[in-house]
């Protein structure tokens, strides 16, 4: 089987987005890893499977598998590289699209120059709809002995569950450690996305992400927008922060609880290709 695909990428975020609009594809768990892994396959973070809208006042539906094959529900810089393809394939012409995804939708709307800002919708604080088992709504939450340490974090969902770990120097902070230890936590029950949060400024942060699903990335969306979140919820941060990940700068834009949270930054073609086989 040939399956056409386009290697993009969000501030270093890389995904195989495939056109799924005019014939439905199915990529299995063991399909998907093959395809992202970097040896074997394409490589990727995540893919990205543009498909007919599920909702008649939407333009597209929107599904995103991680490297390990299963689904996530948000992806902040797959959104943007999933605007220019569907521009730059000719699939739609608007400047502003809406996507149906896994657990809602999303507006995406193009500013030029390659850079898109992404409506991400309203931040989650409740416990059980993160998920977070076992705790009932706080700013802060606890959890002993998660990879040798007692770990404090806000937590929250945009799309995905998000732990978010104030630090110090992102440099320094336990990524390789405790990121993967309490990304599979019990007291995460669909898994968690670990973002550590270096701040500089009251307009400016750093940001080194654990994706549940792929490992630590150059940039998350989702991540940025619910480090920056967690940030303003504590009145700590601006309602504009500029978000410096390892693979760039993006801005993240929060007017406060109930409001959506926006994205904004580049997307990035790589190259077009064909894959002949995966498995």
């Amino acid at each position: 089987m040939t399956l056409a695909f386009t290697k993009m990428h969000g501030l270093g975020n890389d995904f195989v987005v495939i056109d799924a609009t005019a014939t439905p594809i199915d990529l299995d768990t063991a399909r998907a890893r093959r395809i992202a892994d970097r040896r074997f396959g394409i490589g990727c973070d995540q893919i990205l499977l543009v498909e007919p809208a599920r909702s008649a006042d939407a333009d597209f539906g929107y599904r995103i598998l991680n490297a390990d094959g299963s689904e996530s529900g948000q992806c902040g810089n797959g959104a943007r590289c999933f605007a220019r393809f569907v521009r730059e394939n000719g699939l739609t012409d608007r400047d502003t699209i809406t996507v149906d995804i896994r657990d809602g939708r999303m507006v995406i709307e193009t500013l030029g120059d390659h850079h898109y800002r992404v409506a991400l919708g309203v931040p989650e604080f409740d416990p059980a709809r993160i998920p977070l088992a076992g705790f009932d709504a706080a700013p802060d939450y606890s959890l002993d002995d998660v990879a040798g340490s007692r770990v404090t974090f806000a937590a929250l969902a945009i799309g995905n569950p998000h732990a978010v770990l104030r630090v110090a120097d992102v440099d320094t902070a336990a990524v390789d450690t405790i990121g993967p230890a309490l990304e599979s936590h019990p007291a995460f029950p669909e898994r968690v996305n670990v973002g550590f949060l270096e701040p500089l400024a009251r307009d400016h942060v750093r940001l080194r992400v654990f994706e549940r699903g792929a490992g630590e990335t150059l940039a998350c969306g989702s991540g940025a927008a619910a480090a920056v979140v967690a940030g303003i919820a504590a009145g700590d941060l601006d309602p504009t922060v500029a978000v410096d990940l390892p693979g760039g700068r993006a801005r993240v834009d929060w007017a406060g609880p109930g409001e959506p949270v926006f994205l904004s930054g580049p997307a990035e073609r790589v190259f077009d290709g064909k894959l002949v086989s995966s498995g």
